[in-house]
């Protein structure tokens, strides 16, 4: 059994089995991650994996769709995309009902575009 630990929902644990899709047990367990679509179509289930981010599996072709390269490097994935095989710690920022990337880079993903 792996441990996942959802910090942005108050460090709730949940344990699951190895090659377990993070989203689904995030459902399962009430873990809180954001979703809407939970196929890596609308990029909403952004989180970070702040540890153990070796404990997860290769990244996929959807994820690259709504995820930049340095995001990647800093731990971020889609859950809905992800499955773990050993403990992870996970948090998310939300804005507009929607998981997003924060603190990498100069262009936030997803960040609102100010108005002219």
């Amino acid at each position: 059994m792996v441990q996942i630990t959802f910090l942005s929902n108050g460090g709730k644990v949940a344990t699951a089995p190895e090659n377990s899709n993070l989203l689904r047990v995030s459902l399962k367990e009430k873990g809180g991650i954001p979703f809407k679509c939970g196929g890596g179509l609308c990029g909403t289930c952004k989180c970070r994996i702040e540890e153990g981010l070796e404990n997860t599996d290769a990244v996929k072709p959807k994820e690259r769709k709504h995820l930049r390269p340095e995001d990647f490097e800093a731990g971020y994935r889609m859950a809905c995309q992800t499955f773990v095989n050993g403990d992870v710690k996970v948090s998310w920022v939300v804005q507009n009902g929607k998981g997003v990337v924060v603190g990498v880079g100069a262009d936030p993903v997803d960040a609102p575009v100010p108005s002219a």
